[in-house]
């Protein structure tokens, strides 16, 4: 069937330049060139998600890992096992939940694992990206498993993924279990051997763009000193910081540094005790994987988009939001509240 696309116009041409300079891909139709996002419909269902109204945004991806992500988790969603694992390394893998504590470091276990779940998913089921950032030699990315792959909701995980020679070799997934549902978890307790101290980010090591290191290195030191003033210098005018927990968002380096030396006792990444574990991305995507020592949450990631000139345009948090009590998260939204 043939369709109607519109041209983009003289602004729209510029915003699409601008996101191919920064080396952003996120152009899968025609009809979408500005924002750097393609659905399925779009697309023709060519994204390979059928019965699933995807929209993935790459506009802070490169090509290859963008198309590299969406390949792995189409035959994860086909439910081809052999053709979901073949896009592991057989000879260094580590695979982490870092929420349920289920870690495995093998080809061949892990496949066992997968194999169990496998067997028992709904025709239907689904698992699609929402947001890749990053390079083919690291990346975050934000996807969604449809109910029934991993108990009776869905959930939407943030992956820390690092490649060698386009094969998975380390792979962290954090998500909300509020989200999920804290009743539903019990489902997944038998898959958890207990506490994983050891992520095994040496095994990799640290491969992530300077631009990257440099913002994260200078992002958490403002966190850790509570400094929201020095953090607001961060950001690009406009920018955007969501905690995906708290249920909150903030625009503007303004609002965001007050916030930030407002909540600094509250956010599990901010305060002393927070470390940075592990950083990944390209010099406009990636994020870093965190540590806190004095928190009741002992890890989660934090997110990045930088603009063409090293700013933070988008920051998302996540992490186990169960962790702590309600009156915290109120606390959290409550502090948001500008006077």
């Amino acid at each position: 069937m043939e369709r109607n696309v519109q041209k983009p116009n003289q602004t729209e041409r510029r915003t699409l330049l601008r996101g191919v300079a920064l080396g952003g891909t996120g152009i899968a139709t025609a009809s979408l060139l500005s924002t750097g996002k393609a659905s399925a419909a779009d697309a023709g269902n060519g994204l390979g998600f059928p019965g699933v109204d995807v929209v993935i945004d790459s506009s802070h991806a490169t090509t290859e890992v963008a198309a590299l992500v969406r390949r792995y988790l189409i035959r994860k969603s086909a439910q081809d096992l052999d053709g979901w694992m073949s896009f592991f390394s057989r000879n260094l893998i580590t695979y982490i939940d870092a929420v349920v504590g289920a870690g495995f470091y093998n080809w061949e276990s892990l496949r066992d694992s997968l194999s169990q779940f496998m067997s028992n998913w709904p025709s239907d089921g689904k698992s699609y990206p929402t947001r890749i950032l990053g390079d083919a030699t690291s990346a975050v990315v934000f996807f969604t498993d449809t109910a029934g792959l991993f108990g009776p909701s869905e959930i939407r995980a943030v992956g820390v993924i690092n490649f060698r020679d386009r094969k998975i070799t380390r792979q962290i997934d954090y998500w909300d279990v509020r989200h999920f549902g804290i009743a539903n978890t019990a489902a997944l307790a038998a898959f958890s051997p207990g506490s994983i101290t050891d992520f095994r980010e040496s095994t990799v090591g640290e491969t992530a763009a300077p631009a990257m290191r440099n913002v994260v290195s200078k992002l958490t030191q403002t966190l850790r000193n509570g400094d929201g003033a020095s953090a607001a210098e961060l950001f690009a005018p406009g920018a955007i910081f969501e905690d995906m927990p708290a249920h909150l968002q903030i625009v503007g380096p303004r609002s965001i540094g007050t916030y930030l030396t407002k909540a600094v006792s509250l956010l599990p990444y901010a305060g002393g005790g927070t470390a940075v574990r592990h950083v990944v991305g390209s010099a406009v995507g990636g994020g870093y994987e965190w540590t806190a020592s004095n928190s009741a949450v002992p890890r989660g990631v934090v997110a990045l988009e930088l603009d063409g000139w090293g700013k933070i345009t988008r920051l998302t948090a996540m992490w186990d939001g169960s962790l702590v009590d309600d009156s915290t998260l109120i606390s959290l939204g409550r502090t948001a509240i500008e006077q």
